[in-house]
Order: C-alpha cells, then structure tokens, then sequence
C-alpha cells in the first residue's frame, strides 16, 4: 500500500513542526544548560533569563501543534510512539514544567533562587537530552508486536546509539542557545566573551558528533534508505548540516551573531531533515527481530477527508502563528539594556 499525496503532505508538515521546535525551543533549552556555567552574577543570570523570559512559551507551541497533528494525522504511530517512550516523556513534562516555574518565579522569590536555577538547569537539560534519544531509537527501530505496539522496556531505550544521538541533540541545543545569547547579551560583557567562546568550541562537537552518529548508523545499524528523490534530498540536508557549520564558523570569528544564529538554526533544519529523510516512508520502523511491521506513513496514515480539514485548518492557522512570532520577536528584538532585567 502506498501512501497518498496527502499523507505524505502531512509527513513533510510534521517535519516543519520539529523544525520550528527544534530552532525555536532548542535555543530556550541550550540556554538553560549553559545556564550555571556562563552565568557568573546576578546581573548575568537575569540577562539569560529575559533572553528567553518573552518567548518561551511561545516557542512550545511547535511541540504541542506537533504532538497533536501526530495524533490527528498518524493516530497508530502517535499510540505506538507515547506508549513506548512513555517513562521518557513525562521526564520530558517534568523539566518543562520545572523550567516554566523556574523562569516565571526566580526573579520574584530571592530565597529560593538556587533551588530555582537548579530547575531551570535540569528542566532545560532533560529534555534537550531525551528528544535525541527518542530520535536515535526510532531511528534505529523499535521493537514492536503484532499488534504495532511498543515491546521494549524504558531501559532498553538507553541504548549506545540513542545515547549518542542525545548526545549530539544536547550538543546542537548548546549552538543554538550559545548563538541566541550572544545576540542578547551585551557586546562588551564578560558574559557575551564566555557565550562566544562556548559557541566557537561547541560548533566542532556538533561536527564531530553528526559524523560519529552516521558512521555509527551506517556500520552497525544499516537502515534501509529510500532513493530517489528522498535520497537527493538526504544528501541536500547533509550539504546543509556540514556546509552551516563550517560557514557559521567564520561568523563566529567576525562577531556577526545574526548571521551565525542563521547558521545555527539552519544545522538544526539539516538535522530533522536527515532524520526524516533516514527514516521515510517509515514513521515507526521496526527493529531487527520484531514479530510485527514498521509503522507506514501509509498504514498509519488518516483519510483523505480528516487530512484534507487538517490541511485547510494549517493553512489558516500557520499564518497566524508565524505572524505571531514576527510581531513578539519584533517587539523584543535587540540587546538587553540593564533596566529590561524583568525575569
């Protein structure tokens, strides 16, 4: 059974929903992780903090739009994939939940201040952490039964590969918050000096990591690539991952942050590309040894008719949400001044 047009419409959407959130959000978490390490006073923290502090919710929305054209779209993929990583996604909640408090309450309760930036360090580094690992296990494969549900156990999601993959998405989290702070922080701070030089080094981690996570895939995992087009398309992403890196690398050199932020944000483009274009036509695939098949964007795939309301509803609401983000990144565009420290 192939799938439709509009089921692969809704797979190619759902990958521009984790590419929102990957570059959106991605910077609100690397900033959190970089958090204790780069914020040295009190006025550095609250910079980092009101960096972040008008955006971040705003920012989730891509997850939750994600989350629930999966289940819209995809329903079978959706159960298969939140039963299974079930453990890993309230950790997940957990950090964000812990994250939201820490941000809206540290600057209005002094006492607790070190409890709060601890949850804004572990709110922001659990899920940076887990999304990749999710990524690697489905890249991987998943054990699943007959009946297409998941037949692992959490531990059996900690896996060297999925590890490694986390790895590299932490990695990738810490560029794009490196590269998000230095367009906030004041150019002749202390604080800018360590956010360059974090963002210089973590740039050839990044490199590094994509080069052992394919050689890793490629040599003991072997998956199943699709041709063709998928297969232009995959080596187009990867020119983009590596081409951004090395060319944003020069930006950092120059101090030209707008330009290195494009670049960063264009790695994390390249990435979810690559994962989609690894794993097309699959959305779940099965691993080595399952008694039951990969989930399809064919088989898991909706009707024509609940697609085709889905799609005239994104393109009314798409629209709204971007232009929402024009007008709040807008608003709050330029450098913090020491009187803006709201958060």
């Amino acid at each position: 059974m192939s799938a439709t047009p509009l089921q692969i419409l809704w797979f190619i959407l759902l990958g521009v929903l984790v590419t929102g959130y990957f570059v959106l959000d991605g910077f609100d978490l690397g900033i959190g992780v970089l958090y204790p390490f780069i914020g040295k006073t009190e006025v550095e923290k609250a910079t980092l903090r009101t960096a972040i502090g008008p955006v971040w919710d705003g920012n989730e929305v891509w997850l939750l739009t994600g989350g629930g054209a999966l289940f819209a779209a995809f329903a079978p993929a959706y159960a298969t994939s939140f039963s299974g990583f079930y453990l890993a996604i309230m950790l997940v909640l957990f950090g964000l939940i812990a994250r939201a408090a820490a941000i809206e309450f540290r600057a209005l309760d002094p006492k607790w201040a070190k409890f709060w930036d601890v949850c804004f360090f572990v709110g922001s580094l659990l899920p940076a952490l887990l999304f990749g690992v999710a990524v690697g296990n489905v890249v991987r494969g998943l054990p699943l039964d007959a009946n297409g549900d998941y037949a692992g156990t959490f531990f059996g999601l900690l896996n060297p590969f999925s590890l490694l993959v986390g790895i590299l998405g932490l990695a990738q989290f810490i560029l794009q918050g490196s590269c998000f702070a230095a367009l906030k922080a004041p150019k002749d701070s202390a604080l800018y000096a360590r956010v360059a030089a974090v963002r210089a080094a973590i740039k050839w981690v990044v490199f590094a990591l994509v080069l052992a996570v394919t050689a890793y895939a490629h040599v003991l995992i072997e998956p199943v690539l699709a041709g063709g087009l998928v297969g232009i398309l995959r080596i187009v992403f990867a020119v983009v991952v590596f081409g951004a890196l090395i060319i944003g690398h020069g930006f950092v050199n120059n101090k030209r942050d707008l330009a290195s932020f494009i670049c960063s944000s264009l790695v994390s483009v390249g990435l979810v590309g690559l994962f989609a274009t690894t794993i097309y036509p699959n959305l779940i695939p099965a691993a080595a040894g399952s008694t039951g098949p990969a989930i399809t964007i064919a088989s898991a795939g909706g009707s024509n008719l609940a697609l085709t309301w889905m799609t005239i509803i994104a393109c009314i609401g798409v629209p709204l949400v971007l232009f929402y983000h024009y007008l709040i990144y807008k608003s709050f565009n330029g450098r913090i001044q020491p009187e803006e420290l709201d958060y």
